[in-house]
């Protein structure tokens, strides 16, 4: 193994500016010296082997070239992993895979209907399967380079890739960002009424209990997504942000997420999920955030909402965890960010002896927490009524490392940036009791952060409806 300790930086944004424009560079965040929550970030770039499902089909690229297969992203990906094996770490991540699973990336574990648009033209699965770390330990405030050495033949040889990390600092800011049009949703108010109403129409039947249904924005955009990244992370720091620079030679593709939520986590055998229902905003008036604090904490119809979901979690990771090992470690706890006070649970389970946290991500993909319940039924709704596949978005972002850990985040509060767009989506659980107009209002207590981001950049945030 080899290991360097780099000079420790409280903002780690400085350090990844060094390689944020080399090929799949990914930043995963703890929104670090802003965020309350975080400890570790993570910073990798050019990978030895890059993993791309669309649709049927996985292109994967090595060094003995490129290949495709119809086979299981899931399956693919531990096929992958599985001869780079190392024992425990000291740091939670020392190499491995590090990427993307989209929402629509369901479609390859469930058969769901098609009837929505694909708008959002971008891969189901982004992988890439990185032979170095940078590792930022804001506990301890140490920096350590890592490599084991799985590739054999590195791209950037080790005293290099030393240099560079022990090098100066990049400046904090770089090219401009602009968005150049009013940002559009495609859903207007009363769009968005005739598909809350229909889910309470399924409701009532008795097809489900609730369903997360949400709209999407889009807006016109040029310039440097790393300039976006830097201030959506002043304006919404959050534990398990995220920039990642993917595409290829024929296309641009970023992702900026500034997501509170742990979908899943394993440790050893330890699995931890932590979903995330009940939302209220905050305010800048101190004695009004603590009333809308203490209304979420205390709201039978929040609770209920996020009792449905820890129960679906519990089922899903159970299918994979040791019998009788899965419980509700907490309930309701409060946790307060930027913009908003969320109510959040945590289930816990140990994995079963013969499975892998692969197994775990596919079997519980995607997280219940942004489907609804039951989960299947739940996902055929939100194909039926939201105009749009949901790309990226509730699908989940972070590693599974080599030594078989692994962390990732639901891609809530995340925007993808491509083909001269921004977009991003915000959504909400609505149940019985739910009522339109508040329902509503929380899609855009959740993208309050997207809208100031938008409006940082000059974009006009008053919305504007589009089925396009």
């Amino acid at each position: 193994m080899l290991k360097h300790e780099i000079p420790y930086q409280t903002n780690s944004a400085e350090l990844f500016a060094k390689i944020a424009d080399w090929p799949w560079a990914v930043f995963l965040d703890s929104g670090q010296p802003m965020s309350q929550f975080g400890r570790y970030d993570i910073m990798v770039a050019n990978p030895f082997v890059r993993l791309v499902t669309n649709g049927e089909q996985t292109v994967i690229v090595d060094g003995m070239g490129e290949r495709s297969s119809k086979n299981d992203p899931f399956e693919l990906l531990k096929e992958t992993l599985s001869p780079y094996r190392i024992a425990k770490t000291e740091l939670p991540f020392e190499g491995g895979a590090i990427g993307y699973f989209a929402y629509d990336l369901a479609r390859r574990v469930e058969h769901l209907p098609s009837v929505s648009l694909d708008a959002e033209n971008m891969p189901q699965m982004v992988v890439g399967i990185y032979d170095w770390a940078l590792v930022v330990d804001h506990q301890l405030r140490r920096t350590y380079l890592v490599s084991h050495g799985m590739n054999g033949e590195t791209e950037v040889d080790w005293p290099s890739l030393c240099a560079i990390f022990d090098g100066p600092l990049m400046q904090a800011t770089k090219a401009d960002f602009k968005i150049s049009s009013a940002l559009q949703s495609n859903m207007d108010y009363t769009q968005y009424g005739a598909a809350f109403n229909r889910v309470k129409q399924y409701i009532h039947e008795g097809d489900c209990y609730q369903v997360n249904l949400a709209q999407r924005f889009s807006a016109h955009a040029s310039g440097d997504a790393w300039t976006a990244y830097l201030a959506l992370r002043d304006i919404s720091p959050a534990p398990f942000m995220s920039y990642m620079n993917l595409g290829d030679a024929q296309s641009s593709l970023q992702v900026l997420s500034a997501s509170p939520e742990r979908f899943l986590q394993v440790h050893g055998k330890h699995v931890e999920t932590r979903p995330i229902k009940g939302t209220r905003p905050r305010s800048d008036n101190a004695v009004e955030d603590a009333s809308n604090a203490n209304d979420l904490q205390n709201s039978p119809k929040d609770r209920a909402e996020n009792l449905m979901i820890v129960d679906l979690l519990r089922n899903d990771i159970s299918k994979v965890c040791e019998t009788g090992s899965v419980c509700a470690d907490k309930l309701f706890a409060l946790e307060s960010f930027a913009n908003v006070h969320h109510l959040v649970s945590t289930v816990t389970g140990k994995l079963a002896e013969d499975k892998t946290a692969i197994d775990l991500l596919r079997a519980c993909f995607p997280g219940g927490s942004i489907t609804g319940a039951p989960k299947f039924r739940a996902m055929e709704i939100i194909e039926e009524l939201e105009p749009n596949r949901r790309g990226l978005y509730c699908g989940a972002i972070g590693y599974v490392g080599f030594d078989g850990n692994m962390d990732t985040n639901i891609a809530i509060r995340t925007a993808v940036y491509s083909d001269d767009e921004i977009r991003f989506y915000a959504g909400g659980g609505v149940v019985a009791d739910s009522e339109l107009a508040k329902e509503y209002r929380e899609t855009l207590d959740k993208a309050s952060s997207m809208l100031k981001l938008i409006a940082r950049f000059g974009g006009d945030v008053n919305l504007k409806a589009s089925r396009s």
